[in-house]
């Protein structure tokens, strides 16, 4: 294809040291999370986007939106959490055909007790490395990118990512 915008060298090197530095931070997070509380990074974002919600509570379709999951794929996660007792699906009185996913006490529990090692991991991996500067800048260029990205349209349902779903692994 004569119209192909190759990536020149400088852009294929970053490229590929953000595709490497993405990958082995999701990993690192996953392992934390799994080593020293049992939750799976999906599920600890599906608890964190809950207890940061009005009465702790969004409608599945909202959920699958903020979180970009496909909704079998949130069902089948909010599932596996309603069987620890730390979310329930509720369906609205004045709208029975729309569920609501319930951060339950025992969920929140659950949460705080997982958050502080978490967040210890996330200092850790990506903003002890940085100055302060270097902190801003990286905010200000993933702010121009997600500004962009969020300005196109969103994917069909079959086109979610499946990668943050532990159960499609």
């Amino acid at each position: 294809m004569s119209g192909t915008r190759w990536l020149d060298d400088e852009e294929q090197r970053t490229w590929r040291a953000y595709i490497r530095t993405s990958q082995l931070l999701q990993d690192a997070l996953e392992r934390q999370l799994q080593r020293d509380s049992g939750i799976p990074h999906a599920y600890y974002m599906i608890l964190v986007v809950l207890s940061e919600s009005p009465g702790r509570t969004m409608t599945m379709s909202e959920l699958s939106s903020m979180l970009r999951y496909s909704v079998s794929r949130l069902s089948h996660a909010v599932s596996r959490l309603e069987e620890k007792g730390w979310v329930r699906r509720v369906k609205r009185p004045e709208d029975r055909r729309t569920t609501v996913a319930e951060l339950t006490d025992e969920g929140f529990a659950a949460l705080v007790e997982a958050a502080p090692g978490h967040v210890e991991e996330v200092r850790r991996v990506l903003f002890d490395p940085l100055t302060t500067t270097q902190v801003r800048r990286f905010r200000e260029v993933l702010t121009t990118i997600l500004t962009a990205l969020e300005s196109q349209e969103p994917p069909d349902e079959a086109e979610r990512s499946p990668q943050l779903d532990p159960a499609a692994r």
